[in-house]
């Protein structure tokens, strides 16, 4: 944990942000670098200008650090710094993800599918049994469950994932030495178990309300798909809905009535080309392309198509024997760079050996 100091001291420098911190690392080739790095050399990185660089090498922040490493080491929480082996790949790839994320839990983040699932805070009835219904359909597909622990559609997802054996993780607004809605407690405990709780706060971070929106960016990087169940015509969700839209994530909406205040926002995502119909799992699961059932081919088919193949191209048809996968987890399980990866990609589909699903992923053909 010797450069867990740096690491969580670049995220305390005023006016470096996410975006800022990566491209300053990348440019002073690691992370205790940046604190190592002279005022001159800062100002040949475009983007830091005087105020930026002054902060950088005026700093005195690795004193608070310091502190969040007791705490850290105090209640077991486990660090994922964006260069970490266990930070979660698809956020990764999302320019504005988090430098550091704090997590407590037992769930592993990086697995084959995850869904997030937000709504209303408000939920109906209507809501609460569409969500019941969709995470029961979709336990035999293993899927990690994501959303944010608030009011309404997002514990009522949580808390369905554990009543079906589904690791779920919730994406707090605030850190971990604090808990909101309180009433969540009990619920927040069970997924500590069986999931996890996560945050880009850090210990006694001020309580605002403009952090949960924040968290969104988390929510929907994380995934392979959101799904919002009741949602009115604007708030946190749709906010959700957006960002993974632009991270060119699959965005599905459950349909309500048009009189239905909670199912506004649903529709006019539906309307506006900005998210797909959904009514019940086996519509999200069609759609992203999943299968329960992993078909291998035969293996003297697949002797006489490893003679036509490159090393890239076999080791990604090996991973996707296992079954379908985004393009960003078959780049990590094969190590190869995404650019790399989609250039692979594209020759095995172009030759009948793979295709594309919608949402960028992957299976044999």
């Amino acid at each position: 944990m010797f450069d867990l100091i740096y690491k969580i001291g670049i995220t305390l420098i005023p006016g470096v942000g996410d975006i800022n911190a990566k491209k300053i690392i990348a440019y002073c080739g690691g992370v205790e670098a940046v604190f190592k790095e002279k005022k001159v050399a800062l100002l040949k990185i475009p983007g830091v200008g005087q105020t930026l660089a002054e902060a950088i090498t005026k700093h005195s922040v690795l004193g608070r650090a310091e502190k969040e490493i007791k705490f850290i080491e105090k209640h077991n929480i486990t660090t994922h710094f964006f260069l970490d082996k266990g930070y979660p790949e698809r956020l990764k790839h999302c320019a504005d993800s988090p430098v550091m994320l704090y997590y407590k839990g037992n769930a592993e983040m990086n697995v084959n599918k995850v869904i997030g699932i937000v709504g209303t805070r408000n939920a109906t009835e209507y809501g609460k049994k569409i969500c019941h219904d969709i995470v029961e359909g979709l336990v035999p597909y293993d899927v990690l469950i994501i959303s944010g622990l608030a009011y309404g559609i997002d514990v009522h997802a949580h808390r369905a994932a554990l009543e079906y054996g589904l690791n779920t993780i919730g994406v707090l607004g605030h850190p971990l030495n604090r808990l909101y809605p309180s009433t969540h407690k009990a619920t927040a405990e069970k997924m500590l178990t069986q999931g996890g709780l996560l945050t880009d706060f850090m210990s006694d971070t001020t309580f605002l309300p403009e952090n949960f929106p924040k968290r969104n960016r988390i929510v929907a990087g994380m995934c392979d798909a959101i799904v919002v169940i009741e949602a009115a015509k604007e708030g946190g969700a749709l906010i959700t809905a957006d960002i993974a839209n632009s991270y060119s994530r699959d965005v599905f909406a459950v349909p309500g009535r048009s009189c239905d205040h909670y199912s506004e926002g649903c529709n006019n995502l539906i309307k506006n080309n900005k998210a797909a119909l959904v009514a019940s799992a086996n519509d999200i699961i069609y759609q992203i392309g999943w299968e329960t059932k992993k078909e291998k081919k035969p293996a003297l088919i697949q002797k006489q198509l490893f003679i036509e193949l490159s090393d890239e191209e076999r080791m990604i048809v090996d991973l996707l024997n296992e079954g379908s996968m985004s393009v960003d987890m078959i780049s990590v399980r094969a190590n190869l760079q995404t650019s790399k990866t989609a250039a692979v990609l594209l020759n095995l589909e172009f030759n009948g050996i793979i295709k594309c699903l919608p949402g960028k992923i992957y299976m044999l053909a």
